[in-house]
């Protein structure tokens, strides 16, 4: 196995399932026809039309950048607000990635079906956490095998459930 990079997805699921994280690192595909993938990409490729989309920088994309008092504004849209922490830190993490890039930026967490928009902000406490939060992932990724399949809320919706509990 080669090298393995952080990028926001593994940050968004180490906050639901840590063998997602894995299956996600090792490129074992979820089910591509799974309903919220589609809910999930329908959202995102028909809210915010006029603002422009999906910018890769690095290992992490990011899906709406702006410019407004010569500061970045990076936007990342999501279904609901139903795993708000995974939201938020994703979205911290790209303020990270680019700040170690020596751009500084400021984050809008979108959710249009709920016409919600929550401003994210790099402090030094979430850097701490996140660069803490880094190193875990990569450990979970490394390990030999990804880790027993656990029962949680998020299983019924998720397009791994019949990779973990066929």
């Amino acid at each position: 196995m080669g090298e393995i990079s952080v990028n926001g997805t593994l940050v968004w699921y180490y906050f639901i399932c840590e063998r997602e994280v894995w299956l996600m690192a090792h490129n074992v595909t979820p089910d591509q026809e799974d309903t919220n993938i589609d809910i999930g990409r329908f959202v995102h490729e028909n809210s915010y039309g006029r603002e422009k989309k999906e910018i890769s920088v690095g290992n992490i994309k990011i899906d709406i950048v702006d410019k407004k008092e010569g500061y970045l504004i990076l936007g990342e849209i999501k279904k609901s607000s139903k795993y708000d922490e995974s939201a938020k830190m994703q979205l911290a993490y790209y303020l990270l990635e680019l700040k170690r890039l020596g751009i500084e930026s400021v984050g809008v967490l979108m959710i249009p079906k709920e016409k919600k928009r929550e401003e994210v902000k790099l402090t030094d406490d979430l850097i701490e956490r996140l660069e803490s939060i880094e190193k875990h992932i990569l450990a979970i990724c490394y390990e030999p095998v990804p880790r027993e399949p656990k029962k949680i809320n998020f299983c019924k919706n998720c397009a791994y459930n019949e990779f973990c509990w066929s």
